[in-house]
């Protein structure tokens, strides 16, 4: 197979750190690797743990990728939300693509023992939660500041536990609440 990602160097049949099954590109040292072998793995190793290795340089494909197996286009898939760094998922074969280094990133974030779950819609539907929250957080804090957004914000957690909490908002954006007068 050719690579996906350089395009020039053949996956050769290899190990990832000799626990499971992968194909490494001769040319960039990327990985191509089906999610079954790595599961199946993991079940017949339960209790290994991947320890950290001195950082090295991680490269990240920018462009598109196509799956060696099936020449579709693979999704990018956001590690977490602390890195912007992306892998490459072909959904119709399972499997995925490293560029050098991912795999050292990976066990960086603590996330080597988890990848499977890295691949769920579910992991990825928390990222982007996530980083919505600290993108209202931010507009909040700036346009607030942040003294006022935290007293506001403390207020608002108050309000929402209350029974009554219709009528305290009426009291609290009535121009004078003790009037007739609209």
């Amino acid at each position: 197979m050719k690579c996906t990602s350089c395009k020039i160097g053949e996956l050769r049949p290899s190990f990832i750190e000799g626990q499971f099954r992968a194909h490494n590109c001769s040319h960039c040292n990327g990985d191509w690797l089906l999610i079954e072998d790595y599961v199946a793995w993991k079940e017949r190793n339960p209790e290994y743990s991947f320890s950290e290795d001195a950082s090295c340089d991680v490269e990240d494909s920018t462009s598109a990728l196509l799956c060696p197996v099936s020449g579709l286009i693979m999704r990018k898939l956001r590690l977490s939300q602390n890195t912007e760094h992306r892998i490459d998922y072909s959904a119709s074969v399972g499997g995925v693509w490293l560029d050098k280094g991912e795999w050292q990133l990976l066990k960086e974030q603590g996330l080597a023992g988890s990848l499977n779950s890295v691949l769920t819609s579910h992991w990825q539907r928390n990222i982007r939660i996530n980083n919505t929250k600290d993108n209202f957080t931010a507009i909040y804090t700036d346009k607030f500041g942040d003294d006022s957004y935290q007293r506001v914000k403390a207020l608002r957690e108050w309000l929402v536990e209350q029974p009554n909490k219709a009528d305290l908002r009426a009291y609290i954006l009535a121009e004078d609440p003790y009037s007739a007068e609209k």
